[in-house]
């Protein structure tokens, strides 16, 4: 019932906001002077772009721990291969929020977090020996999740996983296929940093009114709807159960390796938490961001509310199993406490944070509660 009253009000104040305009793309400037181009320059140059780099740097790695699991299939090569995996997993984690530009162009989080996984497509892929990994259809057989079933889900012991590479009868498909999931990641990125390298920067910047593509308001669209989308339906509602009539524990993330549901989550709600306080990435300088745009609209209420449900989220989150998994086998209502904590800074971010600085929510994802 609460939900059905969040997305009632929340439709109402769309449709106010869309009423006021004749059209949503030439939405009036706001009447503050706040220092929007400041802004959109931190989040570039302290934010995205170093996330974007740590994550290419992060999948070079990956890159080279599966060459060197490939030319040696044996158990040490395999370990390093998977802490390769959860190292550039983690930074995606910070990565995935930013869907515009280049990576809203080639459907970018699609092709590398979209879980569950499809493992009968993976399976006949490898089997098959042809596929297009650039093709839609194969979005949920690549990126970290196809990996996640790859490196720890082909058999029961790590000693038949790495027979499936050396000594199976489809050995080679194998090896062919987890090298071209992993090459496909390294060049989605690449084309994604290269992009924000050769004019996108500046053009994000030099966007720096009040309209629908301005790139104030693309951002933080982007950014509501990987909290409401990503973190809350995703990781927590979704498997727990929320939208449908029974849970689902096999839609977790990490759902092969079992034991990193948890850690993917935390660094999750700790980008959103992050990116919300303006804190550069991996450091702990500040500079503008939403936090002090509210604050210097008087909004400060709204910014220490907001901050107050990611830390009740990260609170309740910190009791969880970290195989969510077995978290919902075992008792499925702390998640959904988790789950509830971040709803409830959904209608703050959507409702009050947005109406605070006049800006539009995107009509494709007016609600998303039906993830």
């Amino acid at each position: 019932m609460i939900k059905k009253v969040i997305s009632i009000v929340v439709l109402a104040l769309v449709i106010v906001a869309c009423s006021s305009s004749d059209d949503s793309n030439t939405n009036t400037a706001a009447s503050d002077n706040f220092d929007r181009q400041a802004m959109l320059t931190h989040w570039a140059d302290t934010i995205i772009i170093p996330v974007l780099d740590g994550l290419n740097s992060e999948l070079e790695l990956l890159i080279q721990a599966k060459n060197t699991f490939v030319a040696t299939p044996n158990q040490a090569n395999l370990d390093s291969l998977r802490m390769a995996w959860l190292s550039a997993y983690k930074v995606w984690q910070y990565a995935e929020m930013f869907n515009i530009g280049k990576a809203d162009e080639i459907g970018y989080y699609k092709q590398m977090n979209i879980y569950p996984t499809n493992v009968t497509l993976i399976e006949s892929n490898i089997s098959n020996g042809s596929y297009d990994l650039g093709n839609s259809g194969n979005n949920a057989a690549v990126g970290f999740p196809a990996l996640d079933y790859l490196l720890f889900g082909l058999a029961t012991t790590d000693a038949d996983i790495v027979a499936i590479y050396s000594t199976s009868v489809n050995a080679s498909n194998y090896t062919t296929y987890l090298s071209d999931v992993v090459e496909k990641m390294k060049t989605l990125t690449q084309t994604v940093v290269t992009s924000w390298d050769s004019g996108y920067r500046n053009d994000f910047i030099s966007r720096s009114g009040n309209t629908a593509t301005s790139g104030v308001n693309e951002t933080v669209n982007d950014y509501i709807n990987y909290y409401e989308r990503g973190l809350r339906s995703l990781k927590f509602g979704t498997p727990a159960g929320v939208f449908s009539n029974s849970p689902l524990p096999e839609k977790v993330e990490g759902y092969y390796s079992k034991i990193y549901s948890k850690e993917l989550a935390a660094e999750a709600l700790n980008a959103v938490q992050e990116f919300f306080i303006g804190e550069a990435y991996n450091t702990t300088v500040t500079g503008p961001s939403l936090k002090a745009y509210l604050e210097y609209l008087n909004k400060a209420d709204i910014s220490s509310s907001i901050l107050t449900q990611y830390n009740q989220a990260r609170t309740r989150m910190l009791v969880l199993n970290s195989n969510f998994n077995q978290q919902i086998q075992d008792d499925n209502n702390k998640m959904t406490q988790v789950y509830d904590a971040l709803q409830v800074g959904v209608v703050l971010l959507k409702v009050d944070m947005i109406q605070a600085m006049q800006i539009n929510i995107d009509a494709d994802y007016v609600d998303n509660d039906g993830d």
